[in-house]
């Protein structure tokens, strides 16, 4: 891999810098927010038909929101430490002005007149949203492709998927298409696409990061940054990490800041390394890199014990809830609009009609056991260590790896859906790359509420080991 073609670091390019230097720049006046959504804007432009991130751009109006937050900077007066940002916002979320097509053809084009509370806070605090970046059909699955808008293509190698569901804004965040960018996480929909294009992700506690409208299954959905940085992380979550009254599952108690203990070291830290979960297989490439991020961690200074948590994989309890929530989607359809879902998403809906009352009511209570023994788990390890995916990213258009046997993408993705299950904070952290330069990601999980501590040895490792990302989109790398 020629490093011609790759970033080790932001550069001097207003486009290739991270929320900090920008807020920094703005403050001291070397740089206006107009400038930098330009230039963000010219990224788009540039990149965007390589890989598909982006599948609306509100130009006019990010110039107006740059132009305003550029006034506010000249008094002295920003609203926030992310007044002037440039970020961008899931498809699946409501944006007054911009449409919500949630990548379904059952959906309309108009404009939403609604700001979802992360567009609210967002808007709230000055931040400049660029427009909406790309998901499969309601987020049903872990790739990023529907029948609207297209696939969203790995800016590490277009002829492979980024991951999803929140492929478009992972694929937006490794080529800095803007600085700060929401994703939503049901099953792994920020972590495994942060995995697979080489970003940090970071799934909050549940309740923590509101929502409204309610996702298709809202007791597993959660809200959360792609960024290139923890530092960046922290400050989206300083905004949208507050409660909101229109998400009947929002909580209160979210950290004053998010990044109060971001500094921190790792001495006393406990970490429990399960290379499989007990039941899972990983490519001998990720199990190597996941190895290497391991003694990285306990080098410096955390207490790292190889062992699994001691739990069943937990494929059918998830299934059972994510196949009746399409089932409830499919069945507030007509004739027409069953027609134009997604097969796979369709084919969930019916598969879930042979459940039962019962057959829910057991997953729920395998559910609250399977969080009951994690909490346990976590009275011992301050946190969890997996690989965030055990495979590296494969061809575009497919749900699972074209030549396995597998059916559903729960089958390539076993680390992610427990923590959504037990509604605990997770993050993805860059760990390198395999042999043919794809990159890899571990997982690091905590206990309800302790997400300061996960992003304390997130940002630790990743100032230790700083990831590199594409100058770039690049179709041959393995060539």
């Amino acid at each position: 891999m020629s490093s011609a073609n790759h970033d080790s670091d932001l550069g001097s390019d207003l486009g290739n810098m991270d929320a900090g230097t920008l807020q920094r720049l703005f403050a001291s006046g070397e740089a206006s927010p107009l400038e930098a959504t330009r230039a963000a804007l010219a990224r788009i432009e540039r990149f965007n038909d390589a890989v598909n991130a982006y599948v609306h751009v509100d130009r006019e109006g990010a110039e107006a929101a740059a132009k305003a937050s550029a006034r506010r900077w000249g008094q002295g007066k920003p609203l926030s430490a992310i007044d002037g940002i440039p970020v961008s916002m899931k498809d699946l979320a409501e944006v007054a002005g911009m449409p919500a097509r949630e990548g379904s053809l059952t959906t309309s084009s108009a404009l939403c007149e609604h700001d979802c509370p992360p567009a609210r806070m967002l808007r709230e605090a000055g931040a400049v949203i660029l427009g909406k970046t790309n998901t499969p059909e309601f987020g049903w699955k872990a790739v990023t492709d529907n029948r609207v808008f297209g696939a969203t293509r790995n800016p590490w190698d277009t002829r492979l998927t980024p991951g999803g569901s929140s492929g478009g804004a992972a694929a937006a965040a490794a080529l800095n298409l803007g600085v700060l960018h929401q994703g939503g996480d049901s099953g792994g929909s920020i972590r495994i696409p942060a995995a697979f294009t080489g970003v940090f992700g970071f799934k909050p506690t549940y309740g923590w990061t509101p929502q409204w409208p309610p996702a298709t299954e809202p007791s597993l959905s959660h809200i959360g940054p792609l960024t290139r940085s923890v530092e960046d992380a922290v400050r989206m979550l300083n905004v949208i990490g507050r409660y909101d009254y229109r998400d009947p599952y929002a909580t209160r108690g979210q950290p004053d800041d998010w990044g109060a203990e971001l500094n921190g070291d790792l001495r006393g830290l406990r970490i429990a390394y399960s290379p499989t979960l007990g039941y899972a297989e990983v490519d001998p490439q990720i199990a190597a890199r996941v190895r290497e991020a391991a003694h990285n961690l306990e080098a410096l200074g955390a207490e790292v014990e190889e062992l699994d948590p001691g739990f069943e994989s937990p494929i059918e309890i998830f299934q059972k809830l994510w196949f009746t929530a399409s089932l409830d989607f499919w069945n507030h359809c007509d004739a027409r609009q069953r027609e134009q879902l997604d097969p796979g998403l369709a084919a969930n809906a019916q598969r879930a009609e042979r459940f039962s009352a019962l057959d829910l009511f057991q997953a729920l209570r395998e559910r609250a056991s399977l969080t009951q023994g994690l909490e346990r788990f976590n009275q011992h390890y301050h946190l969890l260590m997996t690989p965030t995916v055990p495979i590296a990213p494969f061809a575009v258009n497919h749900e699972v790896p074209p030549g396995s046997d597998m059916r559903d993408w729960e089958e390539w993705a076993p680390f992610s859906y427990p923590f959504n299950l037990s509604q605990q904070p997770a993050a993805s952290v860059p760990c390198g790359f395999t042999e043919s330069g794809l990159p890899v990601g571990f997982q690091l999980a905590g206990g309800k509420h302790d997400d300061a501590r996960v992003l304390r040895a997130c940002h630790a490792y990743l100032q230790a080991h700083p990831p590199r990302f594409p100058r770039v989109p690049d179709p041959a790398i393995q060539a």
